[in-house]
């Protein structure tokens, strides 16, 4: 006869017990008192460690050198079309997933790349690797993206993972790790590495929760990172952007987070103008002060709106951009070109920010019933975007409130 399929006696399986047996007698049983103690000392010792974390970024210049260092280098990431890497393994890891939507949010470029699966393919997420290219005739011009930023969240700076996966980086790439150490010499991410391209935000706690808990859980370490990285992306937003809530609505239009955050009244103009300050200044390579076509399409590979400057009191906007590289010569001088297409800043037409898109869109269709106004606001006109200070600090195409039909009226 086969042996019985039921070890404990019973002829049926169905009949087994559908619920655990009771406690056995003599195990360590909490009172509800000693659980809220625990729970009390938990949430105390984040507090201490953020008021740690706080005290040390008010006071320490070294960590505020950091932590400016590390908006400038992921500032100039994001303006130049790269992304802001980050990675980070177990809870590490799961902060720094909230670090990538949070700067997403924003519309900072942003991914978050698991230290094992980059040594399984995702290190090709990093750049450069991608190149922008145009035809000019049968000459092609090709220009490669600069390097992206690459964050590292590891409380120790010792996680086996990501120690593997640092030889396999771009040697160029900048780094910023955020960790418990506080001497960048000492912090082995970094060993080997150029230390200009090197940037440590210390985020210690005040003691470890093997002390303070009796298990190593992470708590306060991933606390304090947690705090450190909003820090770190409600900081590049406002660096990036004039209006971050306007971007972050864009961005964030649904839910109760979306609804709360809904712009009171119309679409404001300055929120779609790019500013002034993000437009970079053409770069001439062979510094003759005679910059060439083939220079001011590198110099808008490299922009993120696709704005350039041939100097601080001219610019050049997307389309005329694209319409220069579809037939000039790529070694012809800018200044050369039969029709200028750079614009000098007394001829952009002011508008105040705080007006509204259909504010615009209606006095400039007023304006253009006058044969002054079909003069300066046509095809190609430049709006400069007035801020509250009275400056123009932004910059849109007329196309992108006015279509074409509109203009030829």
């Amino acid at each position: 006869m086969p042996p019985s399929c039921c070890a404990n006696g019973l002829d049926n399986p169905l009949r087994l017990p559908l619920t655990p047996p009771e406690l056995l007698d003599g195990l360590d049983k909490k009172s509800d008192d000693d659980i809220i103690n625990l729970a009390t000392h938990v949430i105390a010792t984040e507090r201490d460690a953020l008021t740690d974390l706080h005290d040390l970024y008010c006071s320490d210049p070294e960590a505020q050198r950091s932590f400016q260092q590390a908006l400038l280098v992921m500032g100039k990431t994001s303006r130049q079309g790269g992304r802001v890497i980050v990675t980070g393994m177990g809870k590490s890891g799961k902060i720094g997933q909230k670090f990538v939507a949070t700067l997403n949010s924003f519309g900072i470029r942003s991914a978050f790349m698991h230290p094992t699966e980059a040594l399984h393919g995702d290190l090709g997420m990093i750049g450069p690797v991608s190149k922008n290219s145009w035809q000019t005739g049968w000459i092609t011009a090709y220009h490669y993206r600069q390097d992206d930023t690459l964050v590292i969240l590891t409380y120790s700076g010792r996680t086996p993972e990501i120690l593997s996966l640092l030889s396999h980086l771009p040697a160029m790439l900048p780094l910023v790790a955020v960790t418990s150490h506080g001497d960048i010499c000492s912090c082995p991410l970094f060993t080997g590495r150029l230390s200009s391209l090197c940037i440590l935000l210390p985020a210690p706690i005040p003691c470890t929760e093997i002390e303070a808990f009796g298990v190593p859980t992470p708590t306060s370490s991933t606390t304090t990172a947690l705090a450190l990285t909003d820090a770190l992306a409600l900081a590049l937003a406002h660096q990036l952007h004039p209006r971050p809530s306007a971007v972050f609505h864009h961005y964030h239009p649904g839910g109760a987070i979306g609804a709360s955050v809904a712009p009171i009244g119309p679409r404001l103009i300055e929120s779609i103008a790019t500013r002034t300050d993000d437009v970079p200044i053409i770069e001439d390579r062979h510094r003759q002060s005679n910059p060439t076509v083939l220079d001011a399409l590198l110099t808008a590979a490299r922009s993120a709106s696709g704005w350039v400057r041939p100097s601080l009191d001219t610019i050049i906007a997307p389309r005329q951009i694209q319409r220069i590289g579809r037939g000039a010569d790529l070694n012809q001088p800018l200044s050369s070109l039969k029709d200028m297409v750079a614009v000098e800043k007394l001829d952009w037409i002011s508008i105040p920010g705080a007006n509204s898109i259909q504010e615009a869109q209606e006095w400039i269709l007023q304006m253009r019933q006058t044969s002054r106004g079909k003069t300066f606001l046509k095809s190609g006109t430049i709006l400069g975007i007035v801020d509250s200070q009275q400056c123009v600090s932004g910059v849109v195409e007329i196309e992108e409130i006015m279509n074409e039909d509109q203009l030829q009226q």
